[in-house]
């Protein structure tokens, strides 16, 4: 990449080296919290050049209005067919990210493409419907509070982990129900996800092997459905796939479910967790909550500013030579988004930008559910579970808090999401640091 746009088609001489502080940032697939690296990546520019795991070239977007930018651009696609390095031999078949860039759904389709893929699902996301799932969700909601209990109150030294009792199964019972999922299936369909999606310190045999396996449980899934329809929407699916085949084809279905699987729990699972962390390390923002004085919609966005659920995402292509806040990035170049470090960045949201505030004003404005043609048609869905299971958290159990200190959290190894393997929680608030 270059800042000058006049030299943006004139490649590097092979003997001429970049200065050390424009070296390509090389992306450690353990990942960890993101955002010291991001203030770092940030204060050199909007856009830093990167090196994606396997030696591929690449570019993460890293500025509030910048990512803004992009993320709408005209000439900025989804489809792999727009990365030439992924069919040309350059980039090796087992190339762990080629899940990102392969898979066939609307999160990697453009155009009229995306708009009919989008269609499929999203009447059953909008506000409206979703909605309809508030008493679900809260019943969902109390029995697992109920089960984070019975789970505090067995352990010798009152601690549960509230990422396995509630912020997981609950939003992957709400979107499995959705989906007509068996229970059965529910805790593989996780680790796969979190396998082939999630974790990105996996080996290329273990990326292959879990996406195979997945494809394989969507498949079985599929076909119940088939066997047995039902008000859900595999089933809404698979009767567009099967009555007209020129609105789905089979790897679009597969895409699809995948799709609403891994986003329909990912994310909720790590903006709950990461809400719950911070209210508990800022007493006084969780005390404007329960005081009336904030509310927990507030909490969510500034949540998803401060601590978003997604770190750097995959893939963007440019059709063409682009420049973003004066940096060029070529044609082709694989982009990740920075939605953490987009949230943090003083240039929009101020100079308290690394503070979490319930009053800042430009939380609402933040772009961790995307922005443009592909915002993420789930948010509606993932505000009210998190919302609901915040409330209810926190009205049962307003002393709950960390049951060890937060830097000693494990952080997920991961450069996509962006939260903690565990989240250990006292429910009585003894022990509070």
């Amino acid at each position: 990449m270059s800042t000058d746009p006049a030299q943006a088609s004139e490649p590097t001489p092979p003997s001429t080296l970049p200065s050390a502080a424009a070296l390509p940032h090389v992306i450690d697939p353990a990942g960890g919290c993101p955002h010291a690296l991001n203030a770092r990546l940030r204060a050199r520019g909007a856009v830093a050049e990167v090196v994606l795991p396997g030696g591929v070239p690449g570019a993460v977007v890293l500025g509030h209005e910048a990512l803004k930018e992009f993320l709408a651009h005209p000439d900025v696609a989804k489809s792999a067919r727009h990365f030439p390095a992924l069919h040309d031999g350059t980039i090796a078949a087992d190339w762990p990210l080629r899940v990102f860039a392969n898979a066939q759904g609307m999160h990697t389709a453009d155009d009229a493409d995306h708009r009919r893929l989008r269609s499929l699902v999203g009447n059953a996301f909008t506000v409206r419907q979703v909605e309809r799932l508030r008493p679900r969700i809260a019943e969902l909601t109390a029995a697992l509070l109920a089960d984070l209990e019975r789970a505090a109150e067995a352990s010798p030294d009152g601690v549960a982990d509230l990422r396995t009792h509630v912020a997981l199964p609950l939003p992957m019972s709400v979107i499995c129900e959705l989906l007509g999922v068996d229970p059965e299936h529910r805790g593989r369909l996780h680790e796969l996800t979190n396998t082939a999606v999630i974790a990105t310190d996996t080996t290329p045999a273990e990326v292959m092997a879990a996406v195979r396996e997945l494809i394989e449980l969507i498949g079985t899934i599929a076909a119940t459905r088939r066997a047995d329809p039902g008000e859900d929407l595999t089933s809404a699916l698979i009767a567009a796939r099967d009555d007209d085949g020129d609105r789905l084809s089979e790897a679009e279905l597969t895409g699809t479910m995948r799709l609403m699987l891994v986003a329909g729990h990912e994310t909720t699972l790590n903006l709950i967790s990461n809400a719950v962390r911070a209210l508990c390390t800022h007493r006084d923002q969780l005390a404007l909550v329960l005081e009336g004085k904030a509310t927990w919609s507030d909490v969510v966005d500034e949540t998803l500013r401060f601590d978003g659920p997604v770190s750097w995402f995959p893939f963007r292509y440019p059709t063409r030579d682009l420049t973003i806040d004066g940096t060029v990035i070529p044609q082709g170049t694989p982009v990740l988004a920075g939605y953490t470090a987009a949230g943090r960045d003083e240039a929009f949201h101020g100079p308290d930008a690394d503070r979490f505030d319930l009053t800042c004003p430009t939380a609402a404005r933040n772009l961790s559910f995307g922005h443009g043609a592909h915002y993420c048609v789930g948010a509606p869905l993932a505000r009210l579970e998190a919302t609901i299971a915040l409330e209810a958290l926190f009205a049962r159990f307003p002393d709950l808090d960390l049951a060890v200190p937060e830097a000693e959290l494990p952080h997920q190894r991961s450069f996509i999401g962006n939260s903690v393997e565990s989240l250990p929680v006292r429910l009585r608030g003894f022990g509070r640091r």
